[in-house]
């Protein structure tokens, strides 16, 4: 009965170790810059990897008066691609915590 009281305690000391470095991990990836970039660079935008935005910059020549769809489409397509960015990065650090968790 002791031998599986020992190896509980070892898992339990595995998964605290395991919670803390995960712990550790998200914090340095939210901290982390992520860059959207739309056709030509004539918007680029920087998210954090909690997914907030903390730049855009638009190139003059994106702007057309006449052609507000384009600049909108632009600026949708640059923050897809940052968002894109931080979830395949998400997936990479954070994944091998969950691989082997059921539903995840």
């Amino acid at each position: 009965m002791m031998r599986g009281m020992g190896n509980m305690q070892g898992m339990m000391k595995q998964m605290q170790k395991m919670q803390k470095n995960m712990k550790k991990e998200q914090e340095e990836l939210e901290k982390k810059e992520f860059t959207g970039n739309s056709a030509n660079d004539l918007v680029v935008v920087t998210f954090d990897g909690k997914k907030e935005m903390k730049d855009i910059q638009i190139k003059p020549e994106a702007v057309d008066p006449d052609d507000i769809d384009m600049l909108q489409d632009l600026v949708i397509m640059a923050v897809n691609d940052a968002i894109t960015k931080i979830d395949k990065q998400t997936q990479q650090t954070m994944g091998k915590y969950t691989q082997n968790i059921p539903g995840f």
